[in-house]
């Protein structure tokens, strides 16, 4: 059950929406923030919020890639596998995500701490490999860049 004070935030937010469809994502990422991830509880307290049927909910939910419908660690990793990326060797920045991680796509590591999430474009098609670790975008990778970026991150965890 959520708050009282994040419930009123929420419900001022839809009432400020033309439709509460407008706000589905605002409530669907409020929620997850939250709970660390969409619950099934917070999909019934998404669509009462927003006069909605749960399933209409998790259509939602399963549409955008930035909300989680399973557990996922402290930080997730998107990196991109567009053709973009591709081009760049974006699989070989995956494997060494992977290998680095002791995980493969889909994956929490052991520590709860990075999940590895495959992405079909982050519109950094000119500065690929990319890849995000929460809200933060990183292009350019290499090996290396990567082994900086993970322990900057763990860090800054």
């Amino acid at each position: 059950m959520i708050p009282e004070s994040l419930k009123k935030t929420l419900e001022a937010r839809v009432a400020s929406a033309i439709t509460a469809r407008e706000a589905a994502v605002d409530v669907m990422k409020e929620l997850q923030a939250h709970y660390g991830w969409l619950t099934d509880e917070a999909v019934g307290e998404a669509a009462s919020l927003l006069g909605l049927s749960p399933l209409q909910v998790e259509e939602l939910a399963t549409f955008y890639e930035m909300i989680y419908r399973r557990p996922v660690g402290k930080k997730v990793i998107h990196v991109c596998d567009s053709i973009s990326c591709w081009c760049v060797d974006c699989e070989g920045i995956i494997e060494h995500l992977k290998k680095k991680l002791g995980v493969g796509l889909g994956e929490t590591t052991a520590d709860g701490m990075f999940t590895l999430l495959p992405c079909c474009c982050m519109g950094m098609c000119g500065d690929g490999p990319a890849m995000s670790v929460g809200d933060v975008p990183y292009g350019k990778l290499t090996p290396e860049l990567v082994d900086e970026i993970l322990e900057m991150e763990r860090q800054k965890a």
